[in-house]
């Protein structure tokens, strides 16, 4: 039993080593999908929202970038669980605020809580969901009152941001693919 555990040990140590292990030249395409992925929904979220609302928003999607380009082979980056985590948790988001628009530490928690329970659910882990929802309870009174807009613009639109430009860019150079191929 000492063994096998020491072998799993061994084994989980290597896996986690060899994912961090980048290729240089990872890093240039990591910083181009990110650099273009952020600037493109930074550019189109200003012309809609001011200042504050911008950097809320940019928050979860910088968490993204970081998951879509710096590990894009992770489980918690494909495609299906950066538009459904994303779009469930805009959804818990907005509808908890509706309920409970007065009490912004409950509704955050709940907002949050429900929204990883429902990504759980529906195998559509995303961490920066959590984020999502948690804007549009915490967000201004312009991002509140968006409501179930909000789902569609700014959350739907950076998403499909994201993914385009993470479709492009990890798929240029070689050795590098998204979704990944495992």
């Amino acid at each position: 039993m000492k063994k096998k555990l020491k072998r799993s040990y061994r084994v989980a140590k290597y896996v986690v080593y060899k994912q961090t292990i980048i290729d240089p030249i990872d890093h240039f395409w990591t910083f181009i999908g990110a650099f273009l992925g952020i600037a493109t929904i930074g550019f189109f979220h200003s012309q809609r929202f001011d200042h504050l609302d911008n950097v809320f928003l940019i928050g979860s999607f910088g968490a993204s970038a970081v998951l879509v380009f710096g590990a894009a082979n992770s489980p918690l980056a494909q495609p299906r669980n950066l538009v459904g985590g994303h779009l469930l948790s805009a959804i818990i988001g907005v509808i908890v605020y509706k309920f409970l628009p007065d009490q912004i530490w409950i509704s955050a928690a709940l907002a949050v809580a429900l929204s990883i329970v429902a990504m759980q659910i529906t195998i559509t882990m995303h961490p920066p969901g959590g984020a999502t929802a948690l804007i549009a309870v915490i967000g201004s009174e312009k991002i509140k009152n968006l409501g179930f807009s909000y789902v569609i613009s700014p959350v739907l639109s950076g998403i499909i941001i994201l993914l385009l430009i993470a479709l492009v860019v990890n798929n240029i150079p070689k050795g590098r693919n998204y979704p990944y191929k495992g």
